[in-house]
């Protein structure tokens, strides 16, 4: 069976590498969106994660005319209502960095006892493609939409390298090391992104032995 282009419709390098690595035995061709020099970024405008997956796998599918999987996930801390939430890479700002942020997460929750520092991570995934080959510009059609979700902690500091965003200051239920301190092995079974990649997963094998 030949390979099937897919893109990674994400400009975050890790979040990239996370889906190449769990998708690579597929028959595709994994493209990211720096192949694409024309390409302009699709805002995340809506007010939910699923909202916001639909958004980026339908724009970059409308932009590219390949088949793409986009996400939006999130940090959900119960103290502090759920937020940041689905504002989660722009907490604090738009120019913040990751240690703006998780600097910004800690100072709010304060010296809220262990009890009180749950959290979760939330990711939504959706893939797109244009189904209808009529020689018009037609719409990308969402084939699948999924949710992953890991429940844990908020720690009082950060601690580890291998991660992104707030990764250093969760830890996951059922550890004692932060995202950011765990292998890879390991979070490519717990985490939220790992377990909505396993739904898209199954879906593009099935989806591929008929496309």
């Amino acid at each position: 069976m030949p390979a099937r282009d897919l893109v990674i419709g994400s400009f975050n390098r890790g979040k990239a590498g996370e889906v190449r690595d769990t998708l690579q035995n597929l028959s595709l061709t994994i493209r990211y969106l720096p192949d694409f020099p024309k390409i302009f970024p699709v805002p995340e405008t809506a007010e939910t994660y699923s909202e916001n997956a639909i958004l980026k796998a339908k724009g970059y599918a409308g932009q590219t005319r390949i088949l793409t999987l986009a996400d939006d996930s999130g940090l959900e801390v119960d103290a502090l209502g759920g937020r940041p939430g689905v504002f989660s890479a722009r907490f604090g700002g738009a120019d913040a960095s990751d240690d703006d942020r998780i600097n910004l997460l800690l100072e709010e929750l304060g010296d809220r006892r262990p009890a009180e520092r749950t959290a979760r991570f939330v990711c939504y995934m959706a893939l797109a493609a244009v189904t209808a080959d009529t020689g018009l510009q037609t719409d990308p059609e969402v084939l699948t939409l999924v949710q992953g979700t890991c429940e844990g902690t908020i720690a009082n500091g950060p601690t580890g390298t291998n991660g992104f965003g707030f990764d250093p200051v969760f830890i996951p239920q059922g550890y004692t090391q932060t995202f950011a301190e765990l292998p890879n092995e390991v979070k490519a079974r717990i985490s939220h992104r790992a377990k909505a990649l396993e739904q898209i997963r199954a879906f593009l094998n099935d989806w591929l032995s008929v496309a």
